[in-house]
């Protein structure tokens, strides 16, 4: 998503649900958040046209037929497939919730599709008691994703508390057949550029993660790499890293 002038974001999708569809698969009535950006932010009026895309599904355009004091009804028609998604598992030890919600976000928006988070040493556990992590909460920034990048596919979010018992009895098969990667301050190797080939990164909390989980993701097949001699955030780390394995 973009920012206008007065930094309100402007969505670059407006992503609709079977359950917003009121006349088979050509007319949709939307209110709430959606119709307040279309309305408000965007500015868009009855009779204009703005880019739409089917949950899980197709892509296309949608005309404003008609509008209320909090709804919109459009008329939709399909025209292609959402973007191809990225061949990669994304790994991240739990951060603070309000970084989560930033990560899930941005990783979505890259076209992530299978993302893990796990427990490590240096996570505090009220983390895991987080509003951050209900299931609705999480949709909300997976969705915020799909609209800033026009793509349609939400991605699955498993959350793993337990470190050991994920890494000793997932990961190895979850590793099969990728190019497995730990990102860590003073890895043994720098960050590769454009890998063309399936993998899977992990990256640890504020800190990183302690000696004896690096030795478990090693003795799973990560190569341990680093971002360079800065330390960097958890969010900014995702962002420089994903952005060298993806970006030819």
């Amino acid at each position: 998503m973009t920012y206008g002038w007065a930094g309100e974001v402007v969505i670059n999708l407006i992503l609709l649900f079977e359950k917003d569809f009121i006349n088979g698969n050509k007319s949709v009535r939307i209110r709430g958040r959606r119709y307040r950006h279309i309305t408000e932010v965007q500015r868009i009026a009855v009779g204009d046209e703005l880019t739409v895309g089917l949950g899980n599904g197709p892509l296309g355009k949608a005309r404003i037929t008609h509008r209320s004091d909090d709804a919109l009804e459009m008329d939709v028609h399909w025209e292609g497939d959402p973007p191809p998604a990225v061949d990669g598992i994304f790994i991240l030890a739990l951060p603070r919730p309000p970084v989560l919600k930033r990560v899930l976000a941005a990783v979505t928006s890259m076209g992530i599709k299978r993302i893990y988070l796990i427990n490590t040493q240096r996570v505090e556990k009220s983390f895991w008691n987080s509003r951050a992590l209900k299931e609705e909460a999480i949709r909300q920034q997976l969705i915020l994703g799909l609209e800033q990048a026009r793509d349609t596919v939400l991605p699955q979010v498993v959350l793993k508390p337990y470190f050991k018992k994920f890494v000793q009895d997932e990961l190895p098969a979850l590793c099969q057949g990728r190019r497995a990667l730990a990102a860590h301050p003073g890895g043994d190797q720098p960050c590769p550029r454009s890998v063309d080939q399936p993998f899977v990164l992990a990256i640890g909390p504020e800190g990183g993660f302690i000696p004896y989980e690096i030795s478990q993701l090693q003795l799973a097949g990560f190569s341990i790499i680093d971002a360079g001699r800065r330390i960097l955030r958890v969010e900014t780390a995702v962002a420089f890293l994903l952005g060298r394995l993806l970006n030819p």
